[in-house]
């Protein structure tokens, strides 16, 4: 079973990934102009053991990272192979520091500890996850903090990780979004939750994306509006903003927000 230290991978950053944090948006059309960082963390385990993870993440780890002044932070499930499933935990930093003192602090941290008890109790035979993949994000520049949707309403949260073959064509996509596609995608009803581009993690490089529906009708309804929209159209017709230049692998992944998650 991995470590339960909740950010114990990032003790492992490179220096050059690690000034990559200190990076600083250009741009803020959204209210909040700082940058964010974000941690996406998805949990793989077997649907019987949900009720321990839940009982983890909202009894111990969400309530010490809100005292700690961190957050807001959304868990979500969704189905996968046979019995299992995947639980994602966003959390978002208001300065690239946080993540790096995260895991001392939660040591330290007695409320924690003992919250956290029958979780960390678990043994090597019986664990409560089978794996955990974990990725710091930094906003883009065209949408430097994220927007939180309405938590008193039903609502499907579509994540979506477009993969480069290379920096280049990485940074392509992220100017194809800053410059023209994010406007084209609030106008059409593709509502951004956050934009982020990877700094760690796996399938790098990659630009990460999450978006808020009603549900699956208005989420099918939003995206066929913007595949017909003519300012996209001919924003994609470029050839520089080709798919088959910048883009070598799209995962879209469809998300339920846990009861009592925060996004």
């Amino acid at each position: 079973m991995a470590s339960h230290s909740f950010f114990t991978p990032l003790f492992g950053l490179s220096l050059a990934a690690c000034a990559m944090f200190s990076q600083t948006s250009h741009a803020a059309p959204e209210p909040k102009s700082v940058r964010e960082y974000y941690e996406l963390r998805t949990y793989t385990l077997k649907a019987e053991k949900l009720p321990l993870l839940d009982e983890y993440l909202s009894k111990a780890l969400l309530p010490a990272l809100g005292r700690l002044g961190i957050g807001p932070i959304g868990v979500f499930s969704e189905s996968m192979e046979a019995d299992k499933l995947g639980v994602t935990v966003l959390t978002v930093f208001q300065s690239p520091g946080q993540p790096l003192t995260l895991a001392a602090q939660l040591a330290g941290d007695v409320t924690y500890q003992a919250a956290a008890r029958e979780y960390l109790a678990t043994l090597a035979a019986d664990p409560v996850y089978e794996r955990i993949e974990s990725s710091i994000l930094g906003a883009i520049s065209g949408m430097p903090s994220l927007i939180n949707p309405d938590a008193s309403k039903p609502r499907m949260l579509n994540l979506r990780v477009y993969e480069s073959h290379n920096e280049r064509a990485a940074a392509k996509k992220l100017e194809m979004f800053n410059l023209g596609e994010l406007a084209i995608f609030r106008r059409t009803g593709l509502t951004p939750v956050f934009f982020g581009e990877a700094l760690a993690g796996t399938r790098m490089p990659n630009l990460t994306y999450m978006l808020v529906f009603d549900d699956d009708e208005a989420r099918k309804a939003a995206w066929a509006t913007f595949r017909a929209d003519p300012e996209w159209i001919a924003l994609k017709a470029k050839p520089e903003y080709a798919d088959k230049e910048i883009v070598s692998k799209v995962t879209n992944r469809i998300l339920t927000p846990r009861p009592y998650s925060g996004l």
